[in-house]
C-alpha cells in the first residue's frame, strides 16, 4: 500500500525541537484519527531548522542593547522578540552560511526517509512561516545550482530535488507531492526578492521558473490540480493571500494548482472593531503561532489528505 509522507517545516521563533515535534504531532494525529482505513500508513518527517540561527541572533542582540542609546528607542521588546526574529531568519538564510547548514539538515532529516518512496506513494507538505520560504527556497531556487557554492552543497540539493517526482534533474522518478499546506505563510513578499544576481538573466531567488515546470510534470502524473491551502489568521502580521497571486507566483502553470486561501479566525465583537488599528500587532506573535492547534486548520488538512487516497 503507498505511504502518505507528512513534512513539518517549521518557521520563526521556533528553537525547541521537542516543542517543535509535540505542536506537529497535534496536525499528525488529528490526521491519522480522521482517517477510516487504519491500513493506510501516514510517516511524518519533521525538519527543525531552529537552533541554526540562534548564535547570530544573540551576538545581534547584545550589541543593540550595548549600544548607548537602545533605551531610548521604543517597542524596544517588540523589535527584538518580533521584528528581529523574522527579519533574522530571513537575513541569515539568506547569507550562504546559515543557508548551507538549513540545507545539510534537511538533508540529514529527510533524505533518507524519501528515499524510499517511489511514485505511488504521495508526500504531504506542512510548513509554517518562513519555513514555506526555506522549503521552496531549497527545491526551486537556481541559487543553489550556483558552481560558486561548495560542491557538497550542490549534491546535497540536488539529492534531495531528486526525491521528488517532478524536479530536475529526474523528473521522472521520486514521491510525488500531493497537496501543499501553508500556514501563516510571507511567500507572497518573497517573490519580490529579486536581488541576488542572475544566472542567464533570472533572478537566483526566482522560484517561478522551476515551480511552474514541477507543477506541470506533477499534473501530467496525477491528472488534476495540486490542493494548496494557505492558513492565515486575521491578525497575522507575517501571513499573505495567495489566491490573488497565482499568476505571479506560478505564471503559465496556475491552472495546475487550486489555490484557496482559508481565514484560519473570524475575531469577535470585541477585536473586530480594532482589526484596522495598530493594537492588534501586539498579540501578533500569538496569532502567528495559533495554527498547529487550531480546529479549522486541523479539519481542513485532515480532509485534502484523506481525500488524496
Amino acid at each position: 500500500m503507498p505511504t502518505d509522507y507528512v513534512l513539518f517545516v517549521h518557521g520563526v521563533k521556533v528553537h525547541d525541537q521537542k516543542e517543535f515535534e509535540r505542536l506537529s504531532t497535534i496536525l499528525l494525529n488529528r490526521i491519522r484519527d480522521s482517517i477510516s482505513d487504519k491500513s493506510r500508513v501516514v510517516t511524518p518527517i519533521f525538519f527543525f531548522w531552529g537552533d541554526l540561527n540562534l548564535a547570530a541572533q544573540r551576538e545581534l542582540v547584545a550589541g543593540l542593547k550595548a549600544s548607548p542609546k537602545w533605551n531610548d528607542f521604543w517597542f524596544r521588546d517588540f523589535r527584538t522578540e518580533q521584528i528581529l526574529e523574522f527579519v533574522g531568519d530571513a537575513a541569515l538564510y539568506l547569507s550562504r552560511h546559515v543557508g548551507t547548514q538549513v540545507v545539510q539538515r534537511f538533508k540529514d532529516k529527510a533524505l533518507g526517509v524519501l528515499k524510499g518512496g517511489n511514485t505511488s506513494d504521495r508526500l504531504h507538505i506542512i510548513t509554517h512561516s518562513w519555513g514555506t520560504v526555506i522549503l521552496f527556497d531549497i527545491l526551486f531556487a537556481r541559487r543553489w545550482e550556483d558552481l560558486m557554492l561548495d560542491a557538497e552543497v550542490r549534491e546535497s540539493v540536488k539529492q534531495l530535488r531528486n526525491t521528488l517526482f517532478g524536479i530536475d534533474p529526474n523528473p521522472q522518478s521520486g514521491i510525488p507531492i500531493a497537496s501543499i499546506q501553508t500556514m501563516g505563510s510571507p511567500l507572497a513578499l518573497f517573490s519580490l526578492l529579486n536581488i541576488s544576481g542572475n544566472v542567464n538573466g533570472v533572478s537566483t531567488h526566482d522560484l517561478t521558473p522551476e515551480l511552474s515546470n514541477f507543477l506541470e510534470k506533477l499534473y501530467t502524473l496525477r491528472h488534476k490540480p495540486l490542493p494548496w491551502r494557505n492558513f492565515a489568521h486575521p491578525g497575522d502580521p507575517i501571513a499573505y493571500p495567495l489566491e490573488g497571486l497565482k499568476q505571479m507566483l506560478l505564471d503559465h502553470s496556475a491552472t495546475y494548482v487550486d489555490i484557496q486561501d482559508v481565514i484560519s479566525e473570524q475575531g469577535n465583537i470585541f477585536n473586530r472593531p480594532f482589526s484596522q488599528k495598530l493594537v492588534p500587532l501586539l498579540w501578533g506573535g500569538e496569532a502567528h503561532n495559533s495554527y498547529w492547534d487550531n480546529q479549522l486548520v486541523g479539519k481542513t488538512i485532515s480532509e485534502i489528505i484523506r481525500a488524496a487516497a
